[in-house]
């Protein structure tokens, strides 16, 4: 798909994508003077973050006035609030990472329309790497089309993964995981973007993805750039509800189910109440953890389940 070739709802969000990648790439020359907030113990945001977004929002709302916003700064404030197609956003991704200098964070852009995305960018400004996705059209980087790995045994595969980071996160819960998946694997990275690592599943530098804790804005466009690569998408009992249930894993066909048979005890799907609850919480700029079911004491082993039916969506098909 060449780049004359794309949707033209895909190549304002590359516009807007590559616009905030030239504000953090100048930003990032001069990390000295940056202003930093702290939103939550461990959970930073940057003047970069903010003016990484409004040229975002500025971008798509320029081209499209009546499109609803989602972005990870300013919530839901900008734009019509009740449209069929909402923008997703994440103006950096990685911010820690940004801070430190470490050159691993990305711009995220995804379009939904009636909650199902169709169009996704991930720009990574510090390699020039542009991921992007139309449904039903395949996923590129840089205008060459990517595959998921053709790796089938767990024991072969190379696993992203997040770390929680922010208070109230059950970390010896995680541990539990983490240790089931590290022993069955060849290695698990967490380089600390997940928009990035999910596009690392899409082009196959990994075999798999899990995390916890996510927002909409962290995964809503790498999920369909993994999707049109041919991988699968879903939470942790392998339902494709994942965009607002704060659990996601991906893979390559062969791999994602047995990381589900692995992640499925530890799933704490959210109900309507809650999730409605989260709505109304985007209303305004997004700087608390979503609302959770009541958490499981810390470290408490997990209730097994039977065996986990992969459901296969239409938004999981082989590209």
């Amino acid at each position: 798909m060449t780049q004359a070739a794309l949707h033209p709802m895909l190549n304002v969000a590359i516009k807007a994508a590559r616009t905030a990648g030239a504000i953090i790439n100048r930003a990032s020359l001069d990390l000295d003077i940056l202003k930093i907030n702290t939103k939550s113990p461990n959970d930073f945001v940057t003047e970069v973050d903010q003016a990484a977004e409004q040229a975002i929002i500025e971008t798509l709302l320029q081209a499209y006035p009546d499109h609803g916003i989602l972005a990870e700064e300013s919530g839901r404030e900008h734009g019509a609030k009740h449209s069929e197609f909402q923008w997703i956003i994440d103006p950096l991704d990685g911010t820690t990472n940004f801070i430190h200098g470490l050159p691993f964070y990305c711009v995220s852009v995804a379009l939904a329309h009636r909650g199902v995305v169709q169009q996704a960018v991930v720009y990574d400004p510090t390699r020039n790497d542009l991921f992007y996705a139309t449904r039903g059209r395949g996923a590129f980087l840089n205008d060459k089309r990517i595959r998921v790995s053709k790796r089938t045994r767990m024991s072969d595969a190379l696993i992203g993964t997040g770390f929680p980071f922010r208070r109230g996160d059950n970390f010896k819960r995680y541990l539990k995981m983490f240790e089931e998946v590290s022993q069955q694997v060849a290695g698990v990275r967490r380089p600390g973007a997940a928009a990035l690592d999910l596009c690392y599943v899409a082009a196959g530098h990994y075999d798999g993805f899990f995390e916890t804790g996510l927002n909409p804005w962290d995964v809503a466009a790498g999920s369909l750039i993994i999707t049109e690569a041919g991988g699968l998408v879903g939470n942790f009992t392998g339902e494709p509800d994942f965009l607002h249930q704060r659990e996601i894993v991906a893979g390559t066909p062969r791999i994602y189910g047995p990381l589900v048979q692995i992640l499925a005890p530890y799933s704490r799907v959210i109900s309507q109440d809650e999730l409605d609850a989260d709505a109304a919480a985007a209303e305004t700029p997004a700087d608390k953890p979503a609302p959770r079911k009541k958490a499981a004491a810390e470290g408490e082993a997990p209730k097994k389940r039977g065996p986990v039916r992969i459901k296969k969506s239409d938004d999981s098909a082989e590209a």
